[in-house]
């Protein structure tokens, strides 16, 4: 069995397994990053929806009434940690929402931060 990486920063160049299923290694890449969210969201936030999907995840993040969504993309094709997508949202389920903008893992908190404003 293929040791699986225990860090998210480990995940960055990682070839995910393929699947109809998500695969073990995926499983900790979603618990990672809900863990790494739930520690780098700003002040009084907190997380309140996150869906770990077929090798996606997505969720919300609120501070007083104001949500924000995040996604990222199919983790097997795509950089997750630079193409996180982000969007105002009414509530903790409403996954149409505001304008659609992409921030990086690095710049994630001070982008939410700022569509919290």
């Amino acid at each position: 069995m293929e040791r699986v990486p225990n860090t998210l920063m480990e995940f960055k160049n990682w070839k995910f397994s393929s699947g109809s299923v998500a695969d073990r290694d995926f499983k900790v890449f979603a618990r990672l990053f809900k863990k790494y969210i739930i520690q780098n969201i700003p002040s009084n936030s907190k997380l309140v929806n996150f869906n770990r999907g077929h090798y996606y995840v997505s969720g919300f993040i609120e501070n007083g009434g104001k949500y924000v969504y995040f996604s990222i993309s199919d983790v097997r094709y795509f950089h997750w940690y630079k193409n996180i997508l982000i969007r105002t949202a009414e509530t903790e389920r409403d996954y149409t929402g505001g304008n659609n903008y992409y921030t990086t893992l690095d710049d994630f908190k001070q982008s939410v931060a700022n569509l919290m404003r």
